[in-house]
């Protein structure tokens, strides 16, 4: 058995010591086996346990199946006083700029400011079901706007900021909101940038809008936030009660292959769903400081503010995370007396490449979680946090996405954490690994991501798909009533999960099945290579697996380079896995979030059509591309 990495002791966590003897379970594989057999005692359990506010009705699951399953159906409420309950007086949102400025608000002060968004809506016009946009940077000012919509039982979308006029119009067309909250000028990497022109032509495209808000300093047309609200009472409570299943949020697919799909979730099943995975995986609890690095455009953006519900302050950031330098989110950590650090796998690699020690250089004694996404986690990241971060926290790799705004797996503090794997399935959610006939995998085999049952954060529908085509068609078509997630995953000895990529993205080699995140473990263990990238060209009768790496400054891909990382490959994975070219690449298509996108390079370099190129980034990184003749 492999070493584990970091070993728990005894929780502490009163939650979980009540949540185990509920469930009479002498480990976390019975707790697990009790939450899928048991659901409606698990997320009643969830809810009690949390002080959810509302009257739930007696029924906790009626129907079953994906769309047929309703929670709590006789429920009414309303989730922001979930979201605000507690202390008036404690510190609820910390908002940081990455020039420095910083600002708290109370729960007092946020409940405040979001009753002068709801009201101030419902002098727009905005009623129960319509949209609210934001087209924003990460502030405090989006989180109340969100909870004012919430609070009137309106739905709210966002995008960060740095998205093109095309991308943020190929999502906002889709649900005409009535309300736009816009961000008219923010700094990146010392620069500040503006974002008028963009906003002009958004605003354009929107023929639906009622009311544009500006949050920013630039000169602009539009009414500013803060003159907008002050004209509403705060001071006098406003909680439109409605369903479980009332629309709260719509999430955005990536749209790298055509325009995003419009993701309706239930805010009050968003909510619900977060609380079980923060306070019993994670280990979030009442007064903890809560962070994750994360835009507006990123499903992490809506879990963090979910996290207000345990009780929990959040911390926000707005900006590059490595400027002025790679240890500015652990200067923040120590500032701000962190509990829970959330970043993305990419950002560990990239401060462990950097050589930074922050256990050396900052105090990190309150912090008790660090928590991994985006992207598998490299053996190297794991083994970084514990020699170089700290050699206490516990290291949780989450993996989830934004079609059910929250996680299939992740950690769990009660057991051993070893490199490379995600610790376990989350409460609540029959997660299997199948292989293509649909019989489970076993340890050592890889199959395809899956959930078997329902969930409070499962999309309520896509906006505008009529009889649920699309949804259907998105999830249900590999396996008939089993969510097919699109990950290609791998079970291990030690009960956990080894991430391999998307499915979708995965290399086909003699009939064999490679996983894009097998190849990527082993070459980004080479200190030379910054990122890596494999894709399928379709060559004579068959496909052969051409790799493409970003080198550290001054670094070259010699044959010597090449060699060793073919015979690295060869000897750590399979021949199987050696590509068949590799080349040197100056940059990577990526999306918004900062994902890499494999299909849009293997198009590319398959001289196929590539679609939406405005949910990218840096679309320019496809024409090198385009131009190969391989």
């Amino acid at each position: 058995m492999t070493e584990p990495l970091w070993s728990p002791g005894k929780s502490t966590n009163p939650s979980l010591i009540e949540l185990n003897e509920l469930a009479q379970s002498k480990d976390y594989s019975e707790l697990h086996k009790w939450s899928i057999n048991n659901p409606a005692e698990f997320w009643r359990f969830v809810v009690r346990d949390s002080d959810f506010v509302g009257n739930f009705g007696d029924i906790a699951i009626s129907g079953s199946g994906f769309f047929r399953t309703e929670f709590f159906p006789d429920a009414k409420l309303n989730v922001v006083d979930t979201l605000l309950k507690g202390d008036p007086n404690q510190i609820a949102v910390t908002e940081i700029s990455e020039s420095g400025f910083r600002r708290t608000y109370t729960r007092g002060e946020v409940s405040k400011r979001a009753n002068q968004v709801a009201r101030s809506l419902l002098k727009a016009g905005v009623v129960e079901g319509d949209v609210v946009a934001a087209y924003v940077a990460n502030t405090a000012d989006v989180v109340c706007v969100a909870l004012g919509a919430l609070k009137i039982g309106a739905i709210f979308s966002s995008t960060s900021a740095d998205f093109g006029s095309t991308t943020v119009l190929d999502r906002f067309q889709q649900i005409s909101p009535k309300v736009l909250l816009v961000t008219t000028d923010y700094v990146y990497n010392g620069k500040q940038i503006d974002c008028l022109e963009k906003i002009s032509e958004i605003v354009a495209g929107l023929p639906s809008l009622l009311k544009v808000i500006a949050i920013g300093s630039k000169p602009n047309p539009y009414i500013s936030f803060e003159n907008w609200i002050s004209a509403s009472d705060g001071n006098e409570e406003i909680s439109i009660k409605g369903p479980f299943n009332r629309p709260g949020f719509i999430l955005f697919s990536s749209g790298t292959t055509g325009k995003p799909k419009c993701i309706v979730h239930s805010a009050a099943g968003v909510v619900l769903k977060t609380l079980s995975e923060q306070k019993y995986h994670l280990d979030i609890r009442d007064g903890d400081k809560v962070f994750y690095f994360t835009t507006c455009g990123w499903m992490m953006w809506n879990w963090l503010v979910a996290s207000l519900a345990t009780g929990a302050g959040i911390v926000l950031f707005d900006g590059n995370p490595m400027y002025p330098g790679p240890e500015r989110l652990f200067d923040i950590a120590e500032a701000e007396k962190l509990t829970f650090l959330g970043v993305s796998a990419k950002y560990i690699d990239s401060i462990r490449k950097s050589e930074l020690t922050p256990k050396d250089s900052h105090n990190l004694s309150r912090l008790r979680t660090v928590a991994s996404t985006g992207s598998p986690l490299s053996h190297a990241g794991f083994t970084y946090i514990y020699e170089s971060v700290s050699p206490t926290v516990h290291l949780a790799s989450i993996s989830g996405g934004t079609d059910i705004c929250g996680c299939f797996m992740l950690g769990w503090p009660e057991l051993p954490v070893f490199a490379g794997q995600i610790q376990v399935p989350a409460l609540g959610m029959d997660v299997q690994v199948l292989n293509s006939d649909g019989t489970q995998t076993k340890p050592g085999s890889k199959g395809e991501l899956v959930c078997a049952n329902t969930f409070p954060s499962a999309p309520l529908f896509f906006w505008g798909d009529k009889e649920n085509e699309k949804y259907i068609a998105s999830y249900f078509t590999k396996f008939a009533n089993v969510w097919t997630h699109g990950d290609f995953v791998e079970p291990t000895s030690e009960s956990g999960f080894i991430m391999h990529g998307r499915s979708d993205a995965t290399l086909n080699v003699a009939g064999v099945r490679i996983g894009t995140a097998e190849i990527y473990r082993i070459v980004e263990e080479f200190e030379e290579v910054l990122e890596s990238l494999a894709v399928a060209q379709k060559w004579e009768t068959d496909t052969r697996v051409v790799l493409f790496l970003k080198l550290k400054l001054g670094s070259e891909l010699t044959t010597e380079l090449s060699d060793q990382i073919k015979q690295a490959l060869k000897r750590k994975a399979s021949p199987r896995h050696v590509p068949a070219l590799i080349l040197q690449a100056s940059d990577f298509p990526r999306t918004k979030s900062g994902k890499l996108v494999e299909l849009a390079v293997t198009r590319a370099v398959n001289k196929e059509p590539i679609d939406n190129l405005g949910a990218l980034a840096n679309p320019e990184s496809l024409e090198w591309f385009k131009d190969l003749n391989l």
